[in-house]
């Protein structure tokens, strides 16, 4: 039957054509064609000449032979996948290790590890959540948090982005609701940090819970990469959860949520992303494992990340383009519109050079960027040609 043929059955045929399911879609794609906000999947090869300041592999790790290696048997060993969730059959020896020592590396007491960071994240905000609390969260948060948010049982108040005052206003107006305060540590579009200390502090003063996501801070910021909490001086404080992942400097994939036991020990009883989610894959696992081990023999690799970034900015900003200064590894360069943002990626690939774009919806402030990873294992003639080629393909209105 054609999408809009009537139904002779129907007693209301004959008062016009009906829409197919689904024909909202072509809509709401004009809408998106309109305005340049155009995804599209783009396949990549196992080998490529790109120079890659795109992905998220701070440290270099995703094809490190020791890391690979670690991997492949892994799933020798214990299979392609972790065959169930974590309460059934999916939690391995393997698991357990790289939970102990994720916890060990970072300075927490616990750690549970999930199949994603987005899972983490869910899990974290939903489970640490009551009815009745309330949940105070940056505006530049991460999609992760904000999904976490409208999942959990509590009341969410966003707040400016990176503003402790307007943090311990909102507590002090809901005087007695149990609360969290969830932050990105390093966010990930700017790459700037989150005032941590002050953050903690509104809290304690407001009897309040701090939940940070520490994605973008872990492995590149802290006492041998040991993250931003590490760093500030919360690490392992009973009033203080972290969330990461393992799929950017630890180069290989899944989530993590640490802290104390009697909270990791929660979340194994409520947490839905935990309880009802198929366990990380053994590969995974182990290659996570092997990157942490890694970081801890060579120290230097997360501040050379972050030496990576800084250059990159200060060779970008020389040259005449805006770009935001670095905390951490991420580099954010600021484009006219998402269609020149969109352009500019294109041309730099065509050059042979990766890099992220993003636009909105997926930045907080509707302002389009280039987004560049500064990556550990990057040369200074690297680093050279990537500045040159996006000063290069630069569009009206960059420089």
């Amino acid at each position: 039957m054609p999408p809009y043929a009537e139904d002779p059955s129907d007693p209301a045929a004959g008062t016009g054509p009906r829409p197919a399911a689904f024909d909202w879609t072509e809509t709401a794609a004009r809408q998106r064609a309109a305005a340049g906000l155009v995804r599209t999947l783009r396949p990549r090869a196992a080998e490529s000449e790109l120079l890659d300041l795109a992905s998220n592999d701070y440290l270099g790790l995703t094809r490190r032979p020791e890391i690979t290696e670690a991997a492949a048997e892994a799933a020798l060993r214990w299979g392609a996948g972790a065959t169930g969730s974590r309460l059934v059959t999916g939690s391995t020896r393997l698991h357990a290790r790289l939970e102990r020592e994720l916890a060990d590396f970072c300075g927490f007491e616990a750690a549970l590890v999930f199949s994603s960071g987005y899972a983490a994240n869910l899990a974290a905000l939903t489970a640490l959540s009551v009815r009745d609390g309330l949940i105070v969260s940056d505006a530049d948060n991460h999609a992760s948090i904000v999904d976490g948010c409208r999942l959990a049982r509590a009341e969410t108040t966003v707040v400016p982005h990176a503003d402790p005052r307007a943090v311990a206003k909102t507590l002090a107006a809901h005087p007695g609701r149990p609360a969290l305060v969830v932050s990105d540590a390093v966010f990930s579009v700017d790459g700037d940090r989150a005032p941590l200390a002050a953050l903690a502090t509104a809290c304690r003063e407001h009897g309040a819970g701090l939940v940070v996501d520490d994605a973008h801070g872990f492995g590149v910021l802290g006492d041998g990469g040991r993250g931003t909490l590490h760093e500030a001086g919360l690490a392992g404080d009973p009033d203080v959860v972290a969330t990461l992942t393992l799929s950017k400097s630890l180069g290989s994939q899944g989530g993590a949520v640490l802290g104390p036991a009697r909270v990791i020990e929660h979340l194994v009883n409520a947490a839905r992303t935990f309880i009802f989610d198929t366990g990380l894959a053994p590969a995974a696992a182990g290659g996570a494992l092997a990157s942490l081990r890694l970081i801890g023999a060579e120290p230097a690799l997360p501040a050379r990340a972050g030496t990576v970034a800084l250059t990159l900015h200060r060779l970008l900003t020389a040259a005449g383009l805006t770009a935001a200064r670095p905390d951490a590894a991420v580099v954010s360069v600021r484009a006219p519109g998402p269609e020149e943002a969109l352009r500019w990626a294109a041309d730099c690939r065509e050059l042979g050079l990766g890099v992220g774009c993003f636009r909105p919806p997926s930045v907080p402030d509707g302002i389009s960027r280039l987004r560049l990873t500064a990556r550990a294992d990057l040369t200074d003639a690297e680093i050279e040609r990537a500045v040159a080629t996006i000063v290069r393909t630069a569009p009206p209105g960059a420089l």
